[in-house]
């Protein structure tokens, strides 16, 4: 392998020749080879896109040559376009600063950009990182990455899968079933009131996502080191913030308290919590639906799912409610993710927060999980749910909680006594009332008509 010599504070180190990044990332990629997790990518995007907003902030105050900044810019553009992944091989287990990917960043882009401009113009610290530290890039880069994760992934995917469970509750009016409580027969409502519950459950978590949109929108970006702004010119954040917001077509602000916003993590923590609520129900809507669904012939089986591919080696023609399984998996991790954020944003010394590389990892996976499994079940399950009529009628005529229509009229000690007597005789709820002598079974027919219970 041919190699270069690349020199930072430490001294110099041997670099593969073919790549753009310097001294400081070779080091990290030696010393923290843990794990297979990357510094996710979409950090990497939102790094570049901050790198292209300061140097244009820089130039703007006089701090950077035009030349300079169109230098930064361009690259930064190639990166977001992905066409430098390869040069970003860092593990998340770093630095809990992210100091070697901003530094992996600073390092790449001067590279590239010497390398188009034919000379050593840029140089990683002073140039690319100019008004910047580590320590107010990557927790701005970290809530770049997770608005536009947010705003542009799993905000549509679920808007796609509430209008599916729309679509379903439209389709479904009318068909009265068999409530349940306590995993035990109710009185009845509408398929499509249940349905409604689901949508709505998904409906309120977005809006709590969205609640939390500008508690992370607001950047630490012109903190630099500790918070007071050192080496950064008055009026970069904001002026940083205005550019970050052009660059992603998303509105981001400076943060009033850097030493907050350096320091904390309660915002990001409050979004992800949001996060776990989508999850804790995806994981009740989708447990409900493999429950209603279960069967075919000895469970419940009002539902009736998609078959999308065979559920068993050994068992011919098993079919198994395998999105509504992923949606819970997904769940459970979430859930789990949830617990790393808290931690994470629990922790810290003093005027930094050293957990960011795990916090930004976790929490884009879990807008990324979210996002592709509720797409997955809004293509492959849901829009396929069919309602098994037959078996929904005829659990409704048999459900002994429709009784709860008769306490107006016989009362709750009476209804009580009927309900017993259908069980135990295996007999209609009319017929037990008759033969109780407590209510002829016509009258008592007319009574328990569900349609009356659901108006």
């Amino acid at each position: 392998m041919e190699v270069r010599i690349e020199h930072d504070s430490m001294g110099e180190i041997e670099v593969e020749a073919s790549r753009l990044w310097g001294a400081q990332t070779e080091r990290s990629r030696r010393n923290f080879r843990i794990g297979d997790e990357k510094m996710p990518i979409e950090i990497i995007r939102a790094f570049a896109g901050l790198k292209a907003a300061a140097a244009r902030a820089n130039c703007e105050l006089g701090k950077l040559p035009p030349e300079k900044c169109n230098l930064i810019c361009g690259v930064c553009d190639e990166i977001y376009e992905g066409k430098l992944d390869s040069e970003f091989p860092l593990s998340v287990w770093q630095t809990g600063s992210g100091t070697q990917t901003n530094m992996n960043l600073n390092e790449v882009i001067a590279n590239r950009a010497n390398i188009i401009a034919g000379d050593k113009l840029l140089h990683p610290n002073d140039t690319v990182n100019m008004s910047q530290s580590s320590n107010d890039t990557f927790p701005s880069a970290m809530r770049i990455a997770a608005v536009i994760a947010i705003k542009k992934g799993l905000i549509p995917a679920a808007e796609r899968l509430i209008s599916a469970f729309s679509a379903l509750e439209k389709e479904n009016e009318g068909i009265i079933k068999v409530g349940r409580t306590h995993l035990q027969d109710a009185v009845p409502l509408y398929l499509s009131q249940e349905i409604s519950g689901w949508r709505t459950a998904l409906e309120r978590d977005i809006e709590m996502i969205r609640s939390a949109m500008p508690f992370i929108s607001k950047l630490a970006l012109g903190g630099t080191a500790v918070g007071t702004g050192l080496n950064a010119p008055d009026g970069f954040d904001a002026l940083a913030a205005k550019y970050v917001s052009e660059y992603f077509g998303e509105a981001f602000s400076t943060d009033e308290n850097k030493f907050r916003a350096l320091s904390t993590l309660s915002d990001i923590a409050m979004a992800h919590g949001a996060l776990k609520c989508l999850a804790c129900d995806l994981m009740k809507i989708a447990n409900d639906i493999r429950l209603l669904s279960s069967g075919p012939r000895c469970g419940i089986g009002e539902l009736r799912l998609p078959e999308n591919e065979p559920g068993s080696s050994i068992m011919p023609g098993k079919v198994n409610p395998t999105q509504c399984e992923m949606v819970t998996m997904v769940a459970a991790r979430v859930m789990g993710n949830d617990t790393t954020v808290s931690v994470a944003a629990s922790q810290g010394n003093m005027e930094l927060n050293v957990y960011l590389p795990v916090t930004a990892y976790t929490f884009l996976q879990s807008a990324k999980l979210l996002a592709d499994a509720m797409d997955s079940f809004e293509k492959n399950c849901v829009r396929g749910i069919k309602p098994n009529k037959k078996k929904i009628e005829e659990y409704l005529s048999r459900s002994l909680m429709l009784i709860t229509a008769l306490n107006g009229e016989i009362g709750y000690e009476n209804a009580a006594r009927v309900a017993k007597c259908a069980l135990n005789d295996d007999i209609s709820l009319a017929e037990a009332a008759e033969k109780l002598g407590i209510l002829k079974k016509e009258k008592a027919e007319e009574l328990l008509n569900p349609e009356n219970m659901v108006k």
